[in-house]
């Protein structure tokens, strides 16, 4: 099953400043205060300690994004090894919200250390203004996301190296009598007390080290994955490890560790002993710089996730709608909207605690996937293998374990609460498929209707055929044959007596085709002036009717009266119409739809699919583009293909293909795949744009005539604003 792909285009260096910019946000300025409020001065161990066993779990994504180098991270992780279920969702859920709150935790920091310019700032209100601009930068496109990343990375790193070497060598800056007041790392006395206290500062601080998982989770828009993953991950991991302890070291070494406990400016207090006026100054930009990179990028891992989620159905399939930047906005939506839901709570130090909870919940199931998959798929490539298997992910899990026991209580609770949401939102999801799946089945034969109305009494076949399948197709649909015998042939016996002779032999045609496809059917014959006051009349005696289908006559006084039918049921508006350019059709099987984008494609598709679908046949989706398009358009053509079919379809068939093909002239093109493919049947939209002379349009009139196969032509029924609206918004962009 295809499935909506992202765009490859973020090169090394961006992907390397999304780890390592994203890490180096603000949790080193705002949790090395609460920190050190814990351990003291083995703060400086535990960051050590925290990112050496971070290298376990990095390698392990190193092998595992590689293999799978597509978004959605560890769910797609779980998913690969355990299958799709509770545990995948469970997993990609809670990786979603993890990087949501630590999205909320960034915005909180970058107003902390703005109000380090302005005392008086509103600390909430202005994280919620941080969270809209990244919002829609992310919306924009992701390639502006890496380009911010780049620039905001380098003046972060800048301002941590001005901070690590001021500290070092400036007066007043580091003093290891400062960092050892007594002499001691500890500030408790036994060594289980110590060890806790260890514990507890990784487990408080754990989310700052997490910027390879962001990296796995946009795995998919990573160009040369096998080769800049990898790199990525380890190079901003040691650029990670290295900054934070140097710089923890630092502020513990400038200021006595009882000054900065508690503290949400730790660096920029202590900046202020050795350079006072231009260190305070860029450390508190640093800090806004810092704060924002982790907003950009945690959000940036958030819509992936929940993109990924939708893609495989386990959340509303809105969220995986793509724009024209190929981003998922409808994601980037709804996380911007629950990220500033959650910055009202505005505790820093709570939303670190479950961030790094439902981060490593997250990541001990993605080493237990990784050794599970090593066991499933010993032969599948991987582009890169973890050193010393299965130990590293055995270290990685055990690391994962400890640091979840030593989390905040509260923390911890919060989190299984959440877990256990998620885990009852699953499951009613599926009680409710269920439901809806037996009320579907339960719903009275013939609920809604597909009408046939009857002009002529011959060439009938080929629509009956195409009526008898659509009817099958869709379980709660009946298929009505409406006779129209105007007013005038009541005055007349002999004329009447002629419709009664012919409408039998209909009606014998009509029950034969029903028979075979077991479709419920009536007949209804009504009196009017003219076929479309007929057609008209009934459907607004019965809303229920879901599509309208008509034959083209080859003659010409047929073919009249059948586009001044068609044209009155344009003004009228009222169903969804389908005309038979019929050539002699005997089993819609081998389908061809153009895909032009338009609106009434997407019902083209849909009737495409069901008709392939109850005829064992197979679809081929056609979209044709300009011989100037290049290769990178090229690519976001397919991309756009595949979109609108999936938002049709939820999916890509497996008995369907997509194809591009290049031409300047549509219907050429149209009609030379429908003679080169074996094609049965074309099912092409109307066009928007049309003349008076043109029933639906040049293109979709030009393959009905030159296509050596039958053409069903379809107009779907959309509100007379709606239809004014597109018209004048299609005529406006043809004149540009």
């Amino acid at each position: 099953m295809a499935k909506r792909t992202l765009k490859r285009q973020l090169n090394l260096v961006q992907v390397i400043m999304l780890g390592t910019a994203g890490a180096l946000g603000s949790g080193v300025f705002i949790l090395t205060g609460h920190a050190a409020g814990i351990a003291g001065p083995a703060t400086v161990l535990a960051v050590i300690i925290a990112g050496l066993l971070s290298f376990s779990i990095a390698l392990n994504y190193c092998e595992l994004a590689t293999t799978y180098p597509e978004t959605g991270g560890a769910m797609t992780y779980v998913r690969e090894a355990w299958g799709k279920g509770l545990l995948s969702f469970l997993v990609g859920s809670m990786d979603c919200i993890s990087s949501t709150f630590y999205c909320a935790l960034s915005a909180v920091g970058f107003a902390y250390s703005l109000s380090v310019f302005i005392p008086t700032l509103p600390i909430v209100p202005v994280a919620i203004a941080a969270i809209l601009v990244f919002t829609l930068l992310n919306i924009l496109g992701v390639t502006n996301v890496g380009n911010a990343q780049i620039v905001m990375g380098l003046i972060l790193i800048s301002a941590f190296a001005f901070y690590i070497i001021g500290g070092f060598v400036l007066p007043n800056g580091f003093d290891p009598k400062i960092l050892l007041s007594d002499g001691k790392w500890f500030i408790g006395g036994n060594f289980g007390g110590n060890l806790f206290t260890i514990f507890r500062t990784i487990a408080l601080i754990y989310a700052l080290y997490v910027g390879f998982e962001v990296i796995a989770d946009d795995a998919e828009e990573i160009k040369n994955p096998a080769k800049n993953i990898p790199s990525a991950i380890i190079i901003s991991l040691i650029i990670i490890t290295l900054v934070y302890s140097l710089s923890v070291t630092v502020a513990l070494g400038t200021s006595p560790w009882q000054q900065l406990a508690g503290s949400e400016t730790a660096l920029s207090d202590t900046v202020r002993k050795f350079s006072p006026t231009v260190g305070v100054t860029i450390i508190a930009l640093a800090g806004m710089v810092g704060a924002l990179t982790s907003v950009n990028s945690s959000m940036l891992s958030a819509t992936r996730e929940s993109f990924t989620l939708s893609r495989d159905g386990a959340w509303p399939m809105m969220l995986s709608r793509l724009n024209k930047a190929r981003v998922p906005f409808m994601a980037i939506l709804m996380i911007g909207l629950i990220s500033i839901f959650i910055t009202g709570i505005g505790l820093v130090n709570f939303l670190s605690y479950i961030t790094s909870a439902g981060y490593l919940f997250v990541l001990f199931f993605s080493n237990l996937a990784m050794i599970k998959l090593r066991k499933k798929y010993p032969y599948i490539h991987r582009p890169y293998k973890v050193p010393l298997f299965p130990l590293t992910p055995l270290v990685a899990s055990v690391t994962c374990l400890i640091v979840i026991c030593f989390s905040e209580l509260r923390a911890l609770a919060f989190t299984g609460g959440v877990i256990l949401l998620f885990a009852i939102y699953y499951y009613l999801r599926i009680g409710v498929a269920a439901w809806q799946e037996t009320h579907t089945r339960a719903l009275s034969p013939g609920r809604y209707r597909l009408l046939l109305p009857v002009t002529d009494f011959s060439g009938l076949d080929s629509l009956m055929k195409i009526g008898a399948g659509l009817a099958e197709a869709q379980s709660d649909m009946n298929m009505c044959m409406l006779l129209v015998m105007k007013k005038s042939t009541t005055e007349n016996e002999q004329s009447l007596e002629h419709f009664r002779q012919t409408r039998q032999y209909v009606m014998e045609k009509f029950i034969h085709y029903a028979i075979e496809r077991n479709v419920p059917t009536y007949s209804k014959t009504v009196t009017a002036n003219s076929l479309a006051e007929g057609i008209v009349d009934e459907i607004k005696m019965d809303n229920n009717v879901r599509l309208l289908l008509l034959r083209m006559p080859r003659e010409s006084a047929g073919r009249d009266l059948i586009k001044t039918t068609v044209q009155e049921l344009f003004r009228e508006n009222i169903v969804n119409i389908g005309v038979l350019y019929d050539k002699g059709l005997t089993c819609p099987q081998n389908i061809l739809v153009p895909v032009g984008g338009g609106y009434h494609c997407k019902l083209a598709i849909q009737l495409a699919y069901k008709l392939a679908s109850i005829n064992n046949g197979q679809v081929d989706f056609l979209r044709v583009v300009p011989t100037s398009v290049d290769e990178e358009a090229y690519e976001d053509q397919m991309a756009y293909l595949q979109e609108v079919v999936m938002s049709e379809l939820s999916s890509i068939p497996a008995d369907a293909s997509l194809h591009l093909d290049h031409s300047d002239s549509p219907a050429e093109s149209i009609i030379r795949q429908a003679s080169l493919g074996n094609v049965d049947l074309v099912i092409i939209g109307s066009s928007e744009l049309y003349e008076d002379a043109e029933l639906f349009g040049k293109i979709a009139e030009q393959v009905a005539a030159g296509a050596p196969c039958s053409t069903l032509v379809i107009r779907q029924h959309e509100s007379q604003a709606a239809s004014w609206l597109r018209r004048q918004v299609k005529s406006m962009e043809k004149k540009d």
